[in-house]
């Protein structure tokens, strides 16, 4: 499972810990314990302070195939159930440096917000090894697990576990419980556990205002490639840059293959948001991951940008590249059944629903993009379309119809999802030539018709459209001086990579002008 070249590559971060690490593997007998007993094995010869031992831990771990970290002795609050190969390798190696003293990515303000909790918190995360945003989810609550003793922090691979996921009804990951209760589930993002703990465990209001940076020159809200394109121009002009990060590459992150991005034939989704990572970390940008904006406000040329946290940045200039999220359907059945048959990510749950049948709701180019990479994996797709043709580009509509398990169907709309015992089992729709209704069954229902734009923090302060994205002259300027706008949040047409990355760049630019003529008045009114 672990190559001799991954071994050199971890080697590379372990050969620096600062303490001893053990994984404390739970005594008893699994068909999988072998290779688990392998797999750790193999990762200690990385370092002389990483051992394994074998260890009656009782009910802190749940069987044979769970192990804890242990720094210096002292349990970490981090436990794995499971072989955490695949996405969450990467999780397991964090979750190590970090137990030995590597310093975490966390701002200051998340970081005493989570270890100003007073209360017993156990978190179990289960997880599939093909999701690619469960890692950002187990990662997070691992820190807070590492910064806080009275948290812990298990992750739990369902495919190992079958028995927990029918017992629990999951069909969707990551699916989150805290203390034995349900607290997250379907597609998850990490700023959204950081914003509903903190609304159970809110900061201290003095706490609230504090900040550990200075004035900056600008603030960027949105780290896609709009919100990336606009740090590192900004950090190349020499201004004080700070980047926010919700989610670090936005809606990309969740596109599987991209053959439009001029220069590059054909790359991924993960491809693309590890170069936009990679490329800022060339520049000097203060990036604030997993935190949440909950307000701008202005005063006189000045904005303050209020975070979930409780943390208050001061900046002179904002630019916001919030980008916008999946829209929902809106019908009966869909909010109720997220995670129980209704996703949103088709590489995240698809595993799930292997050779059942699923309904796919748009027939956009997410949608046709979702029913390809579903049709390799379920027994049968069928694509519901509410205008009466396609609107995907053609080379994947030729694609899709190239697939005997895809079906589709145009001008219908979806009039319920319907469930029983916990579980999707069918869709009713209407033919909207004939009026006439029927039901279909199935197992799973994957929205993906669109998106609305992450405007809401900004709805009191910006002029918007009736479709809530913010309205911006030539040069991303909006109807507030000095906060300027870009990407798929604003009213610019065609959601696409390359016009993001363009705006992103331009609203720099703009703002650098600003600031530079500000700077000139401010002389001139002094003189």
């Amino acid at each position: 499972m672990i190559t001799d070249a991954l071994l050199e590559a971890v080697a590379g971060y372990t050969q620096a810990l600062q303490c001893d690490v053990a994984f404390v593997l739970q005594t008893g007998d699994h068909p999988k314990r072998a290779e688990l007993v392998e797999f750790l094995e193999r990762l200690c010869t990385t370092s002389e302070r990483l051992r394994f031992e074998e260890r009656d831990l009782g009910a802190r771990l749940r069987g044979p195939l769970s192990f804890a970290l242990e720094a210096d002795g002292v349990d970490s609050g981090v436990r794995f159930s499971g072989i955490p190969g695949g996405h969450e390798f990467n999780s397991l190696i964090l979750a190590v440096l970090h137990a030995s003293g590597t310093e975490m990515k966390l701002d200051a303000g998340m970081k005493r917000a989570v270890q100003n909790i007073d209360a017993t918190l156990q978190f179990e995360t289960v997880i599939s090894l093909s999701c690619h945003n469960c890692p950002d989810v187990v990662q997070i609550l691992n820190q807070f697990a590492l910064l806080n003793p009275r948290i812990s922090a298990e992750m739990l691979d369902g495919g190992l576990y079958p028995d927990v996921v029918e017992a629990l009804e999951i069909q969707g990951v990551p699916t989150v419980y805290l203390n034995g209760e349900l607290f997250a589930s379907g597609k998850v993002e990490a700023a959204d556990l950081v914003s509903k703990l903190l609304e159970h465990y809110p900061v201290d209001a003095g706490e609230a205002e504090r900040s550990d940076l200075p004035k900056q020159d600008v603030v960027i809200v949105g780290a896609g490639p709009a919100g990336v394109s606009a740090a590192v121009y900004c950090a190349r002009k020499g201004l004080r840059t700070t980047l926010v990060a919700e989610r670090f590459g936005g809606q990309v992150k969740d596109t599987m293959g991209i053959e439009n991005l001029i220069s590059v034939p054909h790359t991924t989704g993960a491809e693309v948001v590890k170069g936009l990572f990679q490329h800022l970390s060339d520049y000097e940008v203060t990036l604030k991951e997993h935190a949440r904006v909950d307000e701008i406000r202005s005063d006189q040329g000045s904005h303050s940008i209020i975070l979930s946290t409780g943390e208050r940045l001061d900046t002179r200039t904002v630019i916001v590249a919030s980008g916008a999220q999946w829209r929902e359907l809106g019908v009966p059945g869909e909010k109720e059944n997220v995670g129980k048959g209704v996703a949103y990510c088709p590489h995240c749950d698809g595993p799930f629903f292997k050779q059942q049948d699923v309904a796919v709701i748009g027939g956009g180019n997410s949608g046709i993009e979702a029913a390809i990479d579903l049709a390799g994996v379920v027994k049968s797709v069928k694509v519901f379309e509410y205008l009466p043709e396609l609107q995907a580009d053609q080379v994947l509509v030729e694609q899709a119809q190239s697939r005997e398990n895809i079906e589709i169907l145009t001008n219908v709309a979806t009039q319920e999802i319907i469930a029983d015992a916990g579980k999707v089992n069918a869709l009713r729709y209407e033919d909207r030539a004939t009026g006439a209704q029927q039901i279909t069954s199935l197992a799973g229902v994957f929205v993906q018709i669109g998106l609305i734009p992450n405007s809401q923090f900004v709805a009191q302060v910006l002029s918007l459209n009736q479709s809530g994205e913010i309205l911006i002259d030539e040069k991303c300027r909006t109807s507030v001086p000095g906060i300027f706008a870009c990407g798929d949040v604003t009213a610019v047409p065609y959601k696409q990579i390359v016009l993001a990355m363009g705006e992103g760049s331009k609203a720099a630019i703009t703002a650098f002008e600003y600031l530079i003529s500000e700077a000139i008045t401010e002389s001139e009114q002094a003189a």
